[in-house]
């Protein structure tokens, strides 16, 4: 069948398709739809009770006791709650189906609706940032505002950087008329394109999934179709980037971030030396790394450079079946529960209390997603799902997103989220297991090579290719500085940056100029891509320790979860005897891809460059 999103996120039947039965989200659990009585009852009390709290709050913290302004927060962090749950249930109803006028109109309407009452909420953090330390850590010695020291450790984090209330109100107001309508602008774009092929108009995660089709024609093909489209809307994809880069810069200017990152650093709560040694490390390792691979996959396609539509194609000796939905389940699932059947419980629930949407549909958001919404109700996944091994691959790690959700849930509304640096350890740990566990079970070398070779494909599109993202912003947010910068301009940057990370066996053909187009990370969160490349060189230093001591190791990983936004890396790490602050970090982390490119290379020369077993005829 085809499936639609139901536009009040009432219970859907299962889709269907040659995948097995895939599943659909019922979003009843936020609310039963856009137009109920429950959603307009929280909007109305949300409104009313912010505005009570204001006018019991507003320029009274500082002569607040401890127990006093530790019930002032946990007020706050009810009101956050109730937003959170509407807005959950906005964006996850228009991810459904991005391109649907009216969802576009409830999503924007709530949009307007939360951030008015927002407004009403913002004095909150930023009188609690004008109290002396000395106060406040004599108010601290109240178990009441003791609970909450780590969230207001983070908020007094933007001390230095804060402006005035009417500045910081303006900015917060702006917000859905600025930054967040070129957002959507550029989501509503992406969700409209056609990409015709062969007599049909794809959407562009089903054209992008042609990219890792076994024949190169199709392959080429796609490639180009893709190119066409993206380079017919690179003036408007162009005029979005400027457009955020400068409103950016702004504002950086205004609250004093000496570098386009450091805000995103600030936010994650890692220091500028340790985001930049991780980047120069991965870029240092870029020749023994991607350039490596991709060498001797040029040489397993028999020619001396890959055409950039065959950078994530299947080996030639790949079957590439395909992995129906219940098998794609038990897989993952059977890989978390050799770990920990907690885990494994908790993963289950996603399945069987139809918490993902999987499907392929026009005008759904393309990739993939875990959303946590809030403490009271549950994560959401969403996914495209079209039975590749990679597919397998993604659901690890989005169900690894859900997991950690849930765990860290118990911190409350105020600290459950984790930093970005932070938030990948749970999604690329699940991968990781789950492509331990499948390797596991392969012995015939032809077969494994194949899994080698797609999990480093995966490790350098998470690593290599997300520093090289990061690379890439910086140099278009630093030449913005100094006024426009064209979109053939982006263009070369985007060819050099890529060029550098993915080396000479790799011919970036002229349609690959535009495919800085549709990166959404560029527009919804600027710099968050670093965030990849650091979780998987931590995950990949937790696993090593998790290999060499395997006793206790559950319990401790489980616990880090759980800790949700309350610790910080150095703490979290502590446990497992890891610091990101120690360059050896690093190499550690990406000494993993090595070793697997290594093994590549001894299988090569087990099997055959083009697959056969030496001395058997094919």
């Amino acid at each position: 069948m085809t499936a639609t999103m139901n536009p009040v996120g009432a219970p859907q039947p299962v889709a269907t398709t040659t995948l097995g039965p895939l599943p659909e989200w019922d979003l009843g659990d936020l609310y039963p739809g856009r137009d109920s009585p429950e959603l307009a009852w929280d909007l109305a009390d949300l409104a009313a009770t912010a505005k009570a709290f204001r006018e019991r709050y507003e320029g009274c913290l500082p002569g607040l006791s401890g127990g006093q302004l530790g019930g002032a927060i946990a007020a706050f962090e009810r009101l956050q709650e109730v937003a959170g749950r509407i807005i959950s249930y906005a964006e996850l109803t228009r991810a459904g189906n991005v391109a649907d006028p009216q969802i576009a109109q409830f999503f924007q309407t709530t949009h307007e609706r939360i951030n008015a009452i927002s407004t009403e909420l913002l004095f909150f953090t930023l009188e609690l940032n004008r109290i002396e330390d000395a106060a406040l850590d004599a108010k601290l010695a109240d178990p009441a505002l003791a609970h909450y020291r780590p969230w207001l450790r983070d908020v007094r984090a933007m001390r230095p950087y804060q402006l005035s209330d009417q500045v910081e109100k303006l900015l917060h107001e702006k917000s859905v008329a600025g930054r967040n309508a070129w957002t959507r602008l550029f989501d509503e774009t992406i969700a409209d394109l056609r990409f015709p092929f062969r007599g049909r108009e794809l959407t562009e995660p089903e054209a992008m999934h042609l990219l890792s089709d076994r024949d190169g024609a199709v392959r080429k093909e796609a490639a180009l179709s893709i190119g066409e489209v993206f380079g017919r809307h690179a003036l408007l994809f162009g005029l979005i980037t400027n457009t955020l880069a400068k409103d950016k810069e702004v504002e950086d200017r205004w609250r004093g971030f000496p570098r386009p990152i450091s805000s995103r650093n600030l936010s994650n709560f890692v220091e500028d030396e340790v985001v930049d040694a991780l980047i120069a490390a991965v870029r240092a390792s870029y020749p023994e790394l991607s350039h490596r691979y991709y060498r001797l996959k040029a040489r397993w396609f028999g020619v001396e450079k890959l055409p950039f539509w065959d950078r994530n194609a299947p080996l030639p000796e790949d079957d590439d079946r395909t992995v129906v939905w219940s098998e794609a389940e038990a897989t993952v699932l059977s890989a978390y529960r050799a770990f920990s059947p907690e885990l494994a419980a908790i993963g289950e629930q996603f399945f069987e209390r139809r918490w993902i949407d999987a499907p392929v549909r026009p005008g759904k958001a393309p990739g993939a997603f875990a959303h946590p919404t809030v403490p009271s109700a549950h994560p959401y996944l969403l996914l495209n799902y079209q039975g590749r091994l990679r597919d397998v691959m993604t659901l690890a790690h989005e169900l690894g997103h859900g997991v950690h959700q849930v765990l860290a849930a118990g911190q409350g509304a105020l600290m459950a989220d984790t930093p970005l640096t932070l938030a990948e350890t749970a999604s690329v740990f699940g991968e990781m297991l789950t492509f331990r566990a499948l390797l596991a079970r392969e012995t015939e070398p032809k077969r494994r090579r194949i899994m080698i070779a797609g999990k480093v494909e995966d490790m350098l599109n998470t690593v290599v290719r997300q520093i090289a993202f990061a690379t890439f912003e910086s140099r278009v947010h630093d030449e913005r500085r100094a006024g426009e910068v064209t979109a053939e301009r982006i263009c070369e940057i985007w060819l050099e940056v890529q060029g550098e990370s993915l080396g000479p066996a790799l011919s970036l053909d002229d349609p690959y100029r535009y495919y800085w187009t549709y990166i959404p990370h560029f527009i919804h969160s600027p710099f968050y891509v670093y965030a990849y490349a650091f979780g998987d060189c931590l995950v990949n230093s937790l696993y090593a320790a998790y290999e060499d001591a395997h006793q206790g190791f559950a319990q401790r990983y489980l616990q880090l979860l759980r800790a949700g936004g309350t610790l910080r890396h150095r703490e979290l790490l502590a446990p497992f005897g890891l610091d990101a602050a120690d360059p050896a970090f690093w190499s550690k982390g990406l000494g993993v891809i090595r070793g697997f490119i290594d093994e590549l290379e001894s299988l090569s020369r087990t099997v055959g460059e083009g697959g056969e077993a030496k001395g058997r005829a094919r």
